[in-house]
């Protein structure tokens, strides 16, 4: 597995803090890997290192709660500070009140967890100030081609607009083998995982509304539309259970919504909100006959990569026209258009004219798959095979 130095990095800084190190993300994205190279980083230094695995029943079986958590760890740790690595901390009920009272005592603590209420209101509260957090994603395609070299292997951008980028897919050879795996990896995490964990009983209903999101990538999303589309298919559902539902995949790191900026109120709209999914391959195993929606699984990709880039990212209305996003990182904004191609004049004119009236202080960028290199005076064409190789927008193109 390669060293992903991007998120191990800005954890490094915080190895001997006695703040709570804190590893989130969607489950299968690598997080547990990353917490193993920060765990023999560390061991490199001192042997005074205790890891537990909270999704190995063993564990769980013996490790019942936050006083036996606490016990096991003043029973197994020596003399010094003790760094404690515990992964998927949030199958153990309690482990909030064990890690609080574990860093008084010269423990230096990192846990992983594929739940956003790991960092939920309650907890930040009671926590106050005494942790720090990181966010981990499937892999973006840098890390595809180091992984994929790793292994002796090839992946094309084709196929990471339709696959996405979940570690363990380019272990296996096949296509077929590929699908089976994402096709289990959505049943456990997106499906049975949200059901159990919320204890949903309208089963079907809730796998119908799933199935609707992760196939609206890259568009606007209402409760409206949702409870519509579920008369369709003749079950009736409330908008809070709606708004519910979507929080689910909220809180699992399944989805993530951006909000609209608006040049009329100088802020966000909190009533508009674009879905992205956390990887695009949730939208692919949903399509029939092989008609991928590579259109709106580019656009997801380019949002994906900007956050991995670690820009602030919106949707950008310009006095009605909408730009895809707005992007800032250190005082700089650019405005982004994402298109398949720009070939065609009708399609040219269109994605151009979004830019129309803003500000030349800002960078336009407009993103596609084409090799023609259409940049204007004012308007920089990035082709995707160039930005997917970017580590800023700032980069020189070869």
């Amino acid at each position: 597995m390669i060293y992903r130095e991007h998120y191990i990095a800005p954890v490094r800084e915080f190895y001997d803090s006695d703040l709570i190190k804190i590893i989130t993300g969607i489950r299968r994205s690598g997080k547990s890997i990353i917490l193993e190279q920060i765990k023999n980083e560390i061991g490199e230094k001192t042997d005074n290192v205790i890891y537990l695995n909270f999704e190995d029943k063993r564990v769980l079986a013996n490790i019942l709660n936050s006083d036996a958590l606490i016990e096991y760890i003043e029973n197994n740790r020596k003399d010094g500070k003790c760094y404690i690595f515990l992964d998927e901390i949030q199958m153990l009920n309690g482990w909030q009140e064990a890690c609080k009272t574990l860093r008084l005592y010269n423990n230096s603590i990192f846990i992983t967890g594929s739940n956003s209420k790991l960092l939920s209101k309650e907890f930040t509260k009671e926590l106050s100030g005494r942790y720090v957090s990181f966010k981990v994603r499937p892999f973006v395609y840098k890390e595809i081609l180091e992984y994929t070299k790793e292994l002796g292997k090839e992946y094309q951008i084709a196929e990471y607009l339709i696959w996405g980028g979940f570690p363990k897919i380019f272990e296996f050879d096949t296509l077929d083998a590929r699908i089976r795996y994402l096709n289990d990896l959505d049943d456990t995490i997106v499906i049975n995982d949200l059901i159990n964990r919320y204890k949903i009983k309208k089963e079907n209903l809730f796998k119908n509304l799933v199935n609707y999101i992760l196939r609206s990538n890259s568009r606007i999303v209402s409760a409206n539309s949702i409870r519509d589309y579920i008369k369709g298919k003749n079950e009736e559902c409330s908008i809070n259970t709606i708004i519910k539902y979507i929080s689910y995949l909220e809180e699992a790191y399944i989805i993530e919504n951006v909000r609209q900026f608006s040049t009329k109120t100088k802020s966000e709209l909190a009533y508009y909100l674009k879905t992205y999914d956390t990887d695009v391959s949730f939208n692919s195993i949903r399509c029939m006959d092989n008609r991928y929606d590579i259109t709106h699984n580019l656009e997801n990709i380019v949002y994906n990569e900007l956050i991995y880039m670690g820009y602030k990212v919106n949707v950008f209305n310009n006095n009605g026209r909408e730009i895809d996003f707005i992007a800032k990182k250190e005082n700089k904004t650019y405005y982004i258009q994402v298109a398949y191609s720009i070939a065609e004049d009708k399609t040219y004119e269109r994605e151009f004219s979004a830019f129309k009236n803003l500000d030349n202080l800002s960078q336009k960028i407009i993103i596609t798959n084409d090799e023609i290199d259409y940049s204007t005076s004012v308007v920089k064409h990035i082709k995707l095979k160039d930005f997917l190789l970017m580590e800023s927008l700032d980069d020189d193109i070869r």
